[in-house]
């Protein structure tokens, strides 16, 4: 955990110190702190910013403010999260030499399908989406994550829970290398958009073909489709072992920004 901690604040920092974000001299802590306390959160403690602020503070002398003032701190840094989570993809995708990705995506309930009703975070049928792996509804969030080959997570994009997967893509700033192959499950069967991607952006969509698909893949193509997928379901499935039975927040930005502190504590943990 020492090891994590360390990894983690050394790597926000100097990125915020090339960034010339600089703290006042005022503060007891700095922003590197409080967004390492966050990530350190995500990653041992399900997401306990109390508990992590109770951690850095024995463990690493850490000064942290009291937990209402540790919260704006962090709300405040939620574009700089996004941003330092952002410039790690890109240097992932400049290390992935292989040129092919995997896109995907999983729910992130608000709350049971039940309490719904009683839901105070979240109103609109417009958050109630469908897993189709568990065959179940859930009411959320739904992130769309493009990985390497490898499973390391290079950006993401979040939408609600009814919002179907190609119209995500759709709306997604893809960002990758020329002549890179994106391989995606059948629900981002798009042959227009294939079209449009491989011609303007020099990238292969290569999605699972249903079996009344126009065009079939050969058995080795539909093979090597299969593999991809399983890979970025495998880092699914230890992104999701990480969460805690239920994500607490307040705020909708406050939900969103705890997703985004599970993906990155993955990311990183990946990488070191």
């Amino acid at each position: 955990m020492n090891d994590f901690t360390i990894a983690i604040y050394c790597f926000v920092d100097d990125y915020l110190q090339v960034a010339g974000k600089k703290a006042s001299a005022k503060r007891k802590v700095s922003d590197a702190e409080i967004i390492t306390t966050a990530l350190v959160s995500a990653r041992y403690f399900g997401g306990n910013l109390a508990a992590a602020s109770g951690y850095m503070q024995q463990h690493h002398k850490c000064r942290m403010p009291h937990k209402s003032n540790f919260n704006r701190m962090l709300h405040r840094l939620g574009e700089t999260i996004s941003a330092i989570f952002l410039a790690l993809g890109d240097s992932l995708r400049q290390l992935n030499t292989t040129g092919e990705y995997v896109i995907d995506s999983f729910p992130v309930a608000v709350c049971r399908n039940v309490r719904i009703n009683r839901c105070r975070l979240l109103e609109g049928e417009a958050y109630r989406g469908y897993n189709a792996s568990k065959r179940e509804y859930f009411y959320g969030f739904k992130v769309e994550v493009i990985a390497t080959a490898g499973g390391l997570p290079v950006s993401y994009f979040i939408v609600a829970g009814s919002v179907h997967d190609g119209k995500a893509l759709q709306a997604m700033h893809l960002d990758l290398p020329p002549e890179s192959s994106l391989y995606g499950d059948s629900a981002y069967t798009n042959y227009e958009f294939e079209d449009l991607l491989l011609e303007c952006e020099q990238v292969s969509l290569l999605t699972q073909r249903k079996s009344n698909s126009k065009r079939k893949d050969s058995p080795a193509m539909e093979y090597i489709k299969t593999v991809m997928r399983k890979r970025i379901e495998t880092a699914f499935s230890e992104i999701e072992a990480a969460f805690p039975r239920t994500i607490h927040a307040v705020t909708p930005q406050g939900f969103l920004l705890k997703i985004v502190l599970f993906l990155f504590a993955y990311t990183i943990n990946k990488c070191i």
